[in-house]
């Protein structure tokens, strides 16, 4: 029976992961920190508000005193991080609010774990940090080299956790995930923009000639992936987390939840 505390539950992956955890796990007990942004929306959980095993606490991770009053209070024995600035274009807009939440949050997030301690740290990313491929794959040794601000702040956040487990031991996992899709995804992301926007007859965005590739991954099958590096991940580590799934942005998508996380993340 765990305590786990879920920032940015309120989330897409973050709504997604708590509804999974309360299912699989009845008797854990699940906090939800969530700043309520606008990709945050606590219709996302409605389902499942009336829980015993669950509360929320509204309130914001780059907020150093919010964040050692709830690990004061709630003392959780599990940390997932899913709050974070995540959509590149709002990045080139407004860079501040990106390296506020996703560096100066974590960072936060990381001091009161050394104060109050827990099991396990999940730092929630995304492949992003690594940059573009012309050919092949990404591996857990692939260096950052993000191109975006984005995918900078992310990085950074990333390297502060990995930081604090060398040096002050704390039990910290990095995870770095392809394009997630799925339920409750705000409509600014590719899969649900373009359903929304076909669906009204209207044209959908593609940069470039669409000839880009992504790897997709079913939001659920992404927390497989968290659920089980939670009980046999090894701390101080990174795990991409991927599919195998790769599409051309201009090739009409027809996407199904996958099983397969990823080979290397199984071996």
């Amino acid at each position: 029976m765990s305590k786990i505390l879920v920032t940015g539950g309120a989330g897409f992956i973050g709504s997604n992961f708590i509804r999974y955890i309360l299912k699989k796990y009845p008797e854990d007990t699940v906090i939800n920190l969530d700043k309520l942004t606008y990709a945050g929306n606590l219709n996302n959980l409605k389902d499942i508000e009336g829980n015993a095993n669950y509360k929320f606490i509204k309130g914001d991770i780059a907020e150093e005193r919010t964040v050692k009053k709830v690990f004061r209070f709630n003392r959780p024995d599990v940390v997932v991080n899913y709050a974070a600035e995540t959509h590149v274009d709002r990045s080139i807009i407004d860079p501040a609010a990106f390296v506020k939440t996703d560096i100066i949050g974590t960072y936060n997030l990381l001091e009161a774990i050394k104060e109050f301690g827990t099991a396990k740290y999940v730092q929630i990313s995304t492949d992003e940090v690594y940059g573009s491929l012309k050919s092949g794959k990404f591996t857990e040794e692939s260096p950052f080299e993000p191109n975006s601000p984005y995918s900078a702040s992310k990085a950074g956040g990333d390297l502060l956790c990995r930081s604090y487990s060398k040096t002050y031991g704390l039990p910290v996992i990095i995870t770095h995930a392809v394009n997630c899709y799925g339920p409750y995804q705000y409509p600014e992301k590719l899969i649900p923009l373009f359903i929304t926007n076909l669906s009204e007859s209207k044209k959908v965005p593609v940069y470039g000639n669409g000839a880009n590739v992504r790897e997709w991954l079913y939001v659920l099958d992404h927390c497989s992936a968290i659920d089980f590096l939670l009980h046999k991940g090894e701390s101080g580590q990174s795990y991409n987390i991927g599919s195998g799934v790769e599409k051309q942005n201009s090739i009409t998508i027809d996407l199904q939840p996958n099983p397969m996380i990823c080979a290397t993340l199984w071996r």
